[in-house]
């Protein structure tokens, strides 16, 4: 008997049982495996993070509902929502960081990425929202966290054109 004979006798058959069991455990593994590669290599903006990931997904949902009630009257439009909208219509072509008066206050315009090239060198498209200045030129930080309560996806980067 050969040697090359003697390695393939040796080998062990597998079956298809096994194949299913080896399934069950590189399907999870592929999906995390895709997420970080992705991440790596700057495909989706995000680091693989699953809290802060879980975190944003449940934001948005909740944002969803409170939109949904919002257009049905069922909750009331909040004062971020009700000046924002009147800040976006009297200073459409507002860049970045400029800073408005409006009923007493100042604001300023901010821009977020919202959409990258493929590359993750481009930005395809802004987020546009506005935040509320306090006297001494700092940001309200209530007014902020609102903003990101009604509007999650501003500070996600969710899109990728490939």
């Amino acid at each position: 008997m050969r040697a090359s004979q003697l390695s393939k006798e040796s080998t062990k058959l597998h079956n298809i049982s096994e194949l299913h069991e080896i399934n069950e455990k590189i399907y999870p593994l592929k999906a995390l495996a895709d997420k970080e590669r992705a991440s790596i290599y700057g495909l989706t903006g995000m680091v693989y993070t699953p809290y802060i990931d879980d975190y944003m997904q449940a934001s948005i949902k909740k944002a969803e509902i409170l939109s949904c009630l919002k257009k049905q009257g069922t909750i009331e439009f909040t004062d971020v929502e009700i000046i924002s909208t009147a800040l976006d219509f009297l200073h459409k072509r507002a860049k970045n960081n400029t800073v408005v008066e409006y009923g007493g206050n100042s604001y300023q315009r901010r821009f977020s990425p919202l959409k990258l090239s493929k590359s993750g060198k481009v930005v395809r498209t802004w987020a546009k929202y506005w935040l509320l200045q306090l006297p001494c030129g700092k940001i309200d930080p209530e007014w902020e966290s609102q903003v990101r309560e009604i509007w999650p996806t501003y500070f996600l980067i969710n899109s990728v054109d490939i």
